[in-house]
């Protein structure tokens, strides 16, 4: 659906002088869909909001207006175990040129498409993880909590990943500490405790986080906010990523490196579990 009207994929255009595709001026969410129900729309809606405010984006239509054109497009595709992207960019410009004052209407698309699910033995043998230092370019423009459409750093750290064998790149900033993965966030466990960076870290909270967190505090987990040393992964006995496509992803081993005994831990797996619950839970409703 491109700014409300329905258009089958292979006719699907945006122009060449919007400034998405000119300087990657956008801003995004991506979801699933569970048996035909899409997962925390609320809350992705939300999100997008909120990074169109930050990035002085203006919505062109109400989020009411959004989340119908999102289940209508979603009903129109009719698979339903499905992902959903939507994206914002500011449009095309009067002329060319960065200043955002030159866009005059934001351009809105949503793609509905199957879901491309990890294999089962994604969440019963674990993935390998990379560490991969960089310096990300949302945390230069101080807007890390916004979701852009920027995603250059993540297509070369996913590469630099596959490179090596590996499904993710947690990306390493310049004090050495791991805050999230190139596109995940990222948890750890110590002595039963569950670590993961603060939402005041440069760091996009995701939604499946929040999920996270607020089960683990359900389950009588210990739960600390602090941003992960490099170092530290050694000696942690589990970790895993998260992310609203993928759920809850074991990590088994970091720079070939085994975590913990070298397969999914326990925690992980119970708050898979837990998670996986939650959102049947939420489809009945």
């Amino acid at each position: 659906m491109i700014d409300g009207q329905l258009v089958p994929s292979e006719r699907a255009q945006v122009s060449v002088f919007d400034r998405g595709f000119l300087y990657g001026d956008s801003v995004f969410e991506s979801l699933r869909s569970y048996q035909g129900v899409p997962f925390a729309l609320e809350e992705h809606l939300a999100r997008l909001k909120q990074s169109a405010e930050r990035v002085a984006m203006v919505l062109p239509v109400s989020i009411a207006s959004l989340r119908s054109e999102m289940l209508r497009t979603l009903s129109e595709h009719g698979t339903p175990d499905s992902y959903l992207r939507l994206t914002l960019t500011r449009g095309i410009g009067r002329s060319l040129g960065l200043d955002p004052d030159l866009a005059e209407q934001p351009l809105r698309v949503i793609i509905v498409t199957d879901l491309a699910r990890p294999p089962a033995e994604t969440y019963e043998r674990g993935i390998s993880a990379i560490t991969y230092r960089a310096e990300r370019p949302s945390d230069v423009a101080g807007v890390a909590d916004a979701k852009i459409g920027n995603y250059l750093l993540a297509v070369i750290a996913a590469r630099e990943a596959r490179t090596r064998g590996a499904r993710e790149a947690l990306i390493e900033d310049r004090a050495g500490q791991v805050l999230e993965g190139a596109t995940s966030n990222v948890f750890a466990i110590f002595s039963g405790t569950l670590v993961t960076a603060p939402d005041t870290a440069a760091i996009l909270p995701g939604i499946t986080r929040r999920r996270v967190l607020s089960l683990a505090q359900s389950l009588g987990l210990n739960v600390e906010l602090r941003a992960i040393a490099k170092a530290e992964l050694a000696s942690a006995q589990e970790v895993f990523i998260t992310s609203s496509l993928r759920e809850l992803v074991p990590v088994v081993t970091i720079d070939g490196k085994s975590v913990g005994n070298g397969s999914p831990g326990a925690i992980t797996q119970e708050l898979l579990r837990a998670y996986r619950e939650l959102a049947a839970r939420a489809n009945a409703v």
